[in-house]
């Protein structure tokens, strides 16, 4: 009775993501409900789950908006959304109600084929699984969208030469990232191109702007705890991109485009104003646009999706990939 009251003592807490015991339980306290894939009533949108690697058990949830009945002929054909959902890289999923919801919404309100990736989370797969994970989905993809592809969604309506990454909190640190890599490794089809990158309430570091010391101290805490490793720290180039050290590689960001979004009452604004400040200064060449959302907190656009805030949001992100 005694080694199993010690196995069930707390050894870490994160709220209000999860717990992890000495025995080695996970207790996530958020984000765990899921929906199956399916026709969406309201939007006409259907969706279906797709595995991409059995030996990690990766997979995607792929939505096809009702444009797709007018596309498929050449030069008709839907840009590709790679989304990479939050949650910490610890909780939510592709098939959470929140991010099934949303990317119903998004697909149908941008006539986009959508590719909502479920990697691995922490605690389980400690970084950089889920940065790897998410470069394998882009790269599956894309070699899907090739005429007579293994994915027939993909295959018909996908056009890769249109392919935009987007990603909230977490999930927007991911799509920075995975950006990066495609630039430094190609895509898998010479055709295939990124054109534009969407960071919504991206979870950064940045050494210029400081916070409360509790909060800072809690950020450190989390980064180790995603890494796994005691000694990772907030300067990692993965966590920090406006750091000394990485700030020159976001010259490298591909795409013409690229959307940074924040909420006036969250902490994490001012990292996100401080990307986007270190990405017009490195010379970049593209067009790099800041929605700054004033009286709202963090990914309030999927926690309160009927208000007007959040409609004007969904109308941003919809119009910057619909215009591609």
């Amino acid at each position: 009775m005694a080694s199993s009251a010690a196995a069930d003592v707390v050894e870490t807490e994160l709220f209000p993501f999860i717990r992890v015991y000495k025995s080695g339980r996970v207790e996530r306290l958020l984000g765990t409900d899921t929906v199956p894939a399916s026709l969406d009533a309201s939007t006409g949108v259907a969706s279906k789950d797709v595995v991409i690697d059995p030996a990690t058990g990766v997979s995607v949830r792929l939505y096809l908006p009702p444009a797709a009945a007018a596309s498929g002929g050449e030069g008709k054909k839907l840009p590709v959304l790679v989304y990479f959902h939050g949650g910490g890289f610890m909780v939510e999923t592709a098939a959470s109600p929140t991010y099934h919801r949303y990317l119903n919404a998004l697909a149908a309100r941008a006539g986009a084929l959508a590719v909502s990736v479920e990697y691995r989370r922490v605690p389980e797969h400690p970084l950089p699984a889920a940065y790897d994970d998410s470069w394998a989905a882009l790269a599956w993809a894309v070699a899907g969208s090739a005429p007579g592809g293994p994915e027939p969604w993909l295959a018909a309506h996908g056009d890769a030469s249109r392919v935009f990454l987007a990603g909230d909190s977490a999930g927007a640190n991911i799509a920075h990232n995975v950006a990066l890599r495609a630039a430094a490794e190609g895509l898998p089809r010479p055709c295939a191109a990124i054109v534009g990158v969407l960071l919504v309430h991206p979870y950064f570091w940045d050494p210029t702007n400081a916070m409360a010391p509790a909060l800072e101290v809690r950020i450190r805490n989390e980064w180790r705890f995603m890494c796994a490793r005691p000694d990772a720290g907030v300067d990692d180039p993965r966590f920090c991109p406006t750091c000394a050290v990485a700030a020159p590689r976001l010259a490298a960001l591909p795409g013409k485009r690229a959307m940074v979004a924040v909420a006036g009452d969250d902490f994490l604004a001012v990292k996100g104003r401080a990307y986007h400040a270190a990405l017009l200064a490195s010379g970049w060449r593209g067009e790099a646009e800041l929605v700054d959302t004033p009286g709202q907190d963090h990914v309030f656009h999927l926690m309160r999706p009927g208000t007007e805030a959040a409609a004007d949001m969904l109308d941003r992100v919809a119009g910057f990939i619909s215009r591609a």
